[in-house]
């Protein structure tokens, strides 16, 4: 989902645009209306295997990696090959064509934190065996291989620490909490609500995040990482309360055990963001969410497909 808009928005600002996507999550209808498209090459590719490209490269944008809960098991593996020999492949690829590198790394690199609201300097609370763990783990170590390329061989790298994101295009079996209330409440469902609904998200909507991903790869030069998320933070059940309105459903909320290792809290400090892009969000979340469950109204309409 993320790079699809992410791809709009560069060719909007006029830039050709390789996209490559092994489609191990992404769906065909968000990479359809790249065929035909000028200043677009479209490449089907597993960045764990070595990818040659002719030609220069101003920028690498490493989205790759399942990213959802319902991933972790089903493709445990496949992720910490992502984040490992797939980030390593494309920092070689940044480093032969002398391009700047962004590595999309997470808010789950804090895990289940201690401080609230996170700054990128505290250190994280990470479960290194729990089913999170490919992930969290994953994605520090892809932090620690971009700082790595950096320190060594001058790649000029930036990391941007991304905060729960919502919006159109995103898969209505994702897993998430989001996509979940939006769909059970589409249906008429029960919105399942883990313990007492009371740890807290903070939503960040698409278009924010792809102007901060924007200006950290292409107008800093700022090496270390930076969150990029929405500070306002709002309780699971608050959330579950919104989308039954917003929808006009008639669903109830059913309570579940809480998962393991399932964050209390998640909120990002975004000062170094505010300092150093000039980025804060923009969006508010009654819209952001209004936008999103338009988009699954029409794909639930359409019959669900996530091709």
């Amino acid at each position: 989902m993320v790079g699809s808009h992410l791809t709009a928005r560069l060719l909007t600002d006029g830039h050709d645009v390789i996209a490559v996507d092994s489609m191990s999550t992404g769906q065909r209808r968000n990479a359809e209306w790249l065929t035909g498209k000028p200043n677009v090459t479209w490449i089907e590719h597993d960045i764990v295997e070595p990818l040659t490209v002719d030609g220069p490269i101003e920028a690498i944008f490493n989205m790759a990696c399942p990213a959802s809960p319902v991933d972790f098991r089903d493709k445990a593996l496949e992720i910490m090959r992502t984040c490992s020999e797939g980030v390593r492949q494309l920092l070689a690829l940044a480093q032969r064509h002398d391009a700047i590198f962004l590595q999309a790394s997470t808010s789950e690199c804090y895990g289940d934190p201690e401080v609230n609201p996170q700054s990128e300097t505290y250190r994280g609370n990470v479960s290194t065996t729990g089913v999170r763990s490919v992930y969290d783990e994953g994605k520090r170590f892809g932090e620690a291989l971009t700082m790595a390329y950096h320190r060594e061989f001058g790649v000029r790298t930036r990391i941007a620490r991304i905060f729960n994101t919502y919006g159109p295009r995103m898969r209505i079996d994702d897993g998430r909490v989001l996509p979940n209330f939006i769909c059970q409440a589409l249906r008429g469902e029960p919105l399942t609500v883990y313990g007492q609904g009371q740890q807290t998200r903070s939503f960040c909507y698409i278009d924010d995040l792809i102007e901060g991903l924007v200006r950290l790869a292409l107008a800093s030069d700022y090496v270390e990482p930076v969150n990029l998320g929405n500070a306002d933070e709002v309780t699971i059940l608050q959330i579950a309360e919104e989308i039954i309105d917003l929808t006009q459903s008639r669903s109830q909320i059913a309570y579940r055990p809480l998962p393991p290792d399932d964050p209390k809290v998640r909120r990002p400090d975004i000062t170094r963001a505010r300092e150093v892009l000039g980025w804060q969000p923009t969006v508010d979340r009654r819209t952001g969410f209004s936008r999103t469950v338009e988009d699954f109204r029409q794909i639930l309409a359409a019959g669900g497909a996530n091709m």
